[in-house]
């Protein structure tokens, strides 16, 4: 499905299906790149994408459809194994990395969110509910000591 005025941007199924490995050399990251859109839109984009490949998708042909086709433990695995990405990416101190390996972190978890028919703008709702709200009263209201 096609937006109007939405932004090019890569197709999903062309995510390879294995995380990039510590030797792999990262594309360089120099600059926030410019964006087309609001960053909200980007989001509702790729989450529109995801629900078509859910939908629609061929799991020879789309690796979002080869995610729902082994189900949510599988996609829920992915999430696991690129949030330790990250970590392993931050603690290394290699900013294109990072950048890289949390792209596929929210990739992989706007999968999760429309494995269970949640969308990416949920998630930002959430998000600006808690804007100017501090950290440690968000915490405290959500029971925690």
């Amino acid at each position: 499905m096609d937006l109007p005025n939405a932004p090019t941007a890569p197709d999903p199924s062309d995510i390879p299906a294995t995380p990039m490995s510590p030797d792999s050399p990262s594309p360089a990251v120099t600059a926030p790149p410019p964006a087309p859109r609001h960053a909200a839109d980007v989001l509702a984009h790729l989450g529109d994408v995801v629900a078509q490949r859910r939908a629609e998708g061929d799991p020879d042909t789309s690796y979002v459809a080869k995610l729902f086709a082994k189900g949510l433990d599988q996609i829920l695995k992915k999430v696991g194994e690129e949030a330790t990405e990250v970590v392993i990416a931050a603690k290394d101190g290699a900013p294109d990395k990072l950048v890289y390996e949390v792209a596929d972190l929210w990739f992989h978890s706007i999968v999760a969110l429309a494995a269970l028919d949640l969308r990416p703008e949920q998630v930002l709702a959430e998000l600006a509910r808690r804007e100017g709200l501090s950290g440690l009263e968000e915490f405290a209201r959500r029971g925690h000591p």
